[in-house]
């Protein structure tokens, strides 16, 4: 169905409004005088960490109340949401660093409150990936934003499996004790590409790391890997696939399971993946790896 927002437009409006208030990913004083002067206005601020948003508001003489809206309480934190704007109250929702619902929480209450009718209205402000992507001295256009990879390193791999072919330039997010795995897989997968690392953006201890991916695995190895990271990688230069070109067209069934069994899935999830490559029935697959 279709819906039409004019977030300026005077209306009798019994429903208050869902404000999404970007805030610094690291120098204070990138905060915009208007995310400043929304926060002060609004009736209620959804807040991913409360700590870290009240020592926010504290710097900025905000004194609005803070209630906590995560991960793990957004259902019930998201119904208060509802409720609140349902009696006209004004809310900011803010993450600790960044954009609101980017790799955080809130793409959900978004929903709830444009199904409640209200009035959802974003704010510019300071981001990490396009920050990374415009220093990165790679391509800024066209970009995939991915953001961060599975945990799983099984799951990981599938990920960057359907990522290898894409043109566009890349950008995911990682954390520190997964850097090192992250970057073995991109070389694996990706190839050796070039690759900027970003760290501490905008903080006394901004940092970038460029060159090849083999150059970025060195680094990695021979310092301490510290800070929250944003991975720019350049995109694929080879020729996308035709449908009738496989890369396992050579292989015997018993070949293409083992090859998924080196890349560590179990025979199940294998012989489920090659049912799936060869648009066979599973049970052919496995009557051919282990009978025949």
């Amino acid at each position: 169905m279709l819906s039409q927002q004019k977030s300026f437009i005077a209306t009798d409006r019994r429903i208050g409004s869902l404000y999404l208030v970007p805030t610094p990913i690291g120098n204070l004083e990138d905060m915009t005088f208007r995310a400043v002067n929304i926060l002060k206005e609004v009736d209620m601020i959804a807040a991913e960490d409360t700590r870290q948003s009240k020592k926010l508001c504290n710097h900025f003489e905000i004194e609005t109340p803070i209630f906590s809206y995560h991960e793990h309480n957004k259902e019930s934190s998201g119904h208060r949401v509802v409720d609140l704007l349902e009696q006209g109250k004004n809310i900011a929702l803010v993450s600790d660093a960044g954009m609101p619902t980017i790799s955080d929480p809130g793409s959900e209450l978004v929903n709830q409150v444009l199904e409640l009718g209200g009035h959802v209205i974003p704010l510019p402000g300071a981001n990490a990936a396009l920050t990374a992507l415009i220093a990165s001295g790679i391509s800024p256009q066209p970009f995939y934003f991915f953001g961060f990879l599975d945990r799983q390193k099984k799951e990981k791999k599938n990920q960057l499996e359907m990522l290898k072919m894409k043109t566009e330039t890349m950008i995911f997010y990682e954390s520190p004790h997964r850097l090192k795995e992250t970057l073995q897989l991109i070389h694996e997968y990706l190839g050796n590409r070039a690759i900027c690392l970003s760290r501490e953006l905008t903080k006394k201890f901004e940092e970038f790391i460029r060159g090849n991916v083999e150059d970025v695995i060195n680094w990695s190895i021979n310092n301490e890997i510290r800070g929250e990271f944003c991975i720019i990688i350049e995109g694929s230069s080879e020729e996308p696939l035709l449908d009738t070109d496989v890369w396992w067209e050579s292989l015997s069934i018993t070949e293409h399971v083992n090859h998924y069994i080196q890349d560590d899935f179990s025979s199940k999830e294998a012989i489920k993946k090659v049912a799936l490559d060869r648009k066979m029935q599973k049970r052919d697959v496995y009557q051919a790896y282990h009978v025949e």
